[in-house]
């Protein structure tokens, strides 16, 4: 059971969504599609190579498949379908299009870092059979795209009122503010690592630009693209109330909040900010200083 467990509250959510009056079809339609997406691009080439940085090509197309599902099969007022298409499709597309540079220049080729720090946990927790585990997390990020992840989309691509709420307002201006700034915090990292190679310096530490605030200000904008889909998601979720059943209504509420804590311990402990540093501190000595000079995830003034 100590395997499957992370898997439970994935499952748990995918089965609120299908028992859903409103969000059944379209829900049924992507869990379809994730599972073959998954299953070609992510698990089978996981057990053949025995690495998991393949999650990296399929977590973000999947986002792109929510896009697409929501435009086609989306009930909801056309306009307030469109939108939240576009915002899976460039923030998964976003990260797609660069999974497959790394993929065709042979960086997957060797486990990402922050996939090899996943056997520490695995050891930890007594998990010894080291190709099950792999295959059930990679299943989670696919189940994650069934469920919470996919959660914003359908809810909102559900309304059918062509009015526009002050919460969708916020949640769309937050969206293009939080994925701006996570796209000048990748441009910016990648133009100071092309700086220290010009000048011939290696394992510096990058702290330009937002990286002066927040030791991984790109997580952070990550975190608050999905706290702006599910602010968006607030005034669909309400219109919902008639057409379900209280409990389901409830717990859909509930899974847009789970979204966001998803979201949150992804970004910060499972495969994000607390995996880098280990392997930062390793290898770039000024990382100490770094770390106690500048906030970890939330942006801040230097310490």
């Amino acid at each position: 059971m100590k395997y499957f467990s992370s898997l439970i509250p994935l499952a748990l959510g995918l089965l609120v969504l299908l028992l859903s009056d409103s969000l059944h079809e379209t829900s049924l339609i992507n869990a379809a599609l994730q599972c073959i997406l998954f299953a070609l691009v992510v698990c089978l080439p996981a057990w053949l190579t025995g690495r998991m940085s393949y999650v990296d090509i399929g977590w973000p197309w999947g986002l792109v498949v929510i896009g697409v599902v929501v435009y086609f099969y989306g009930e909801g007022d056309a306009m307030r379908v469109t939108l939240v298409s576009i915002a899976y499709l460039f923030a998964g597309g976003r990260m797609g299009v660069d999974a497959l540079r790394m993929w065709l220049s042979g960086e997957l080729k060797t486990e990402l870092p922050r996939y090899e720090y996943q056997r520490r946990r695995w050891e930890k927790n007594g998990k010894s059979n080291a190709p099950l585990v792999k295959q059930v997390e990679v299943i989670s990020q696919g189940m994650a795209n069934m469920s919470f992840l996919a959660l914003p989309a359908l809810i909102i691509a559900s309304n059918p009122h062509s009015s526009i709420s002050v919460f969708e307002v916020i949640g769309l201006a937050l969206w293009f503010l939080a994925f701006a700034m996570e796209s000048l915090a990748d441009r910016q990292k990648h133009a100071f690592i092309k700086k220290m190679k010009a000048a011939g310096e290696t394992n510096k530490v990058c702290n330009a630009g937002l990286w002066k605030y927040s030791r991984h200000p790109n997580y952070f904008a990550e975190w608050m693209v999905w706290n702006a889909l599910v602010i968006a998601a607030i005034p669909s979720w309400i219109a919902l109330y008639d057409s379900e059943a209280l409990a389901i209504w409830v717990l859909l509420g509930a899974g847009l909040l789970f979204a966001s804590r998803i979201m949150y311990v992804t970004l910060v402990y499972y495969t994000g900010a607390v995996p880098a540093e280990y392997y930062s501190v390793k290898k770039r000595p000024e990382y100490k200083a770094y770390q106690q000079s500048t906030n970890m995830f939330f942006p801040g003034r230097k310490k």
